[in-house]
């Protein structure tokens, strides 16, 4: 059963001209416009906000954007989201990630192709979901003993941030985002 879209999703010659180029940059970046930023452009002002902030936190910072992209897809699995799993799974890839890695994310990351390092920092995301008072003084101790101040940042505000986009797009129910076209394939 296919669940309808609550909001419209709002193609190229739809919005306004600021928007217009950032549906061109998402293209150009991703293959697509992904439907969140089709149905966000519903409010302008609000589309721009959410690119301001998801350009720097998802592109390579302190900590590898394939790691923050899959950051995401933990904490989009944990929300239970398919549309935020997909998507973030699929950057995570773009950017860098193993299908092995995608997969760990997933299901059971402590079993899978990650340094002790990232799999701390994936615990730490894991605890976020339940709760910030989570991240005790002794588990913010073992974090700061791998991590930098910087990327401790990065690691909370990814973790933190996809606590929302999930519940938004679930609760608009946003439709999952059609896989990029292959060039040439138009």
């Amino acid at each position: 059963m296919t669940i309808a879209t609550r909001i419209p999703l709002l193609e190229r010659n739809q919005v306004p001209p600021e928007l217009g180029a950032l549906y061109d940059a998402l293209l150009q970046q991703r293959g697509v416009v992904p439907n969140m930023f089709k149905t966000v452009a519903n409010v302008p002002g609000l589309a721009l906000g959410f690119a301001a902030l998801l350009k720097p936190l998802l592109r390579d910072g302190a900590l590898p954007g394939w790691y923050k992209e899959l950051i995401a897809t933990r904490m989009s699995v944990l929300c239970g989201s398919e549309y935020a799993t997909s998507g973030h799974a699929t950057s995570a890839k773009q950017k860098g990630a193993s299908d092995a890695q995608i997969a760990a994310v997933k299901s059971d990351f402590d079993n899978g192709p990650f340094s002790d390092s990232e799999k701390l920092g994936l615990r730490c995301a894991d605890r976020l979901h339940r709760s910030g008072r989570e991240l005790d003084d002794d588990f913010y101790d073992k974090l700061k003993s791998v991590f930098s101040d910087q990327q401790i940042v990065e690691l909370v505000a990814t973790a933190s941030v996809f606590e929302f986009f999930p519940r938004f797009v679930d609760g608009l129910r946003i439709p999952l985002t059609p896989a990029p076209v292959p060039a040439g394939k138009v």
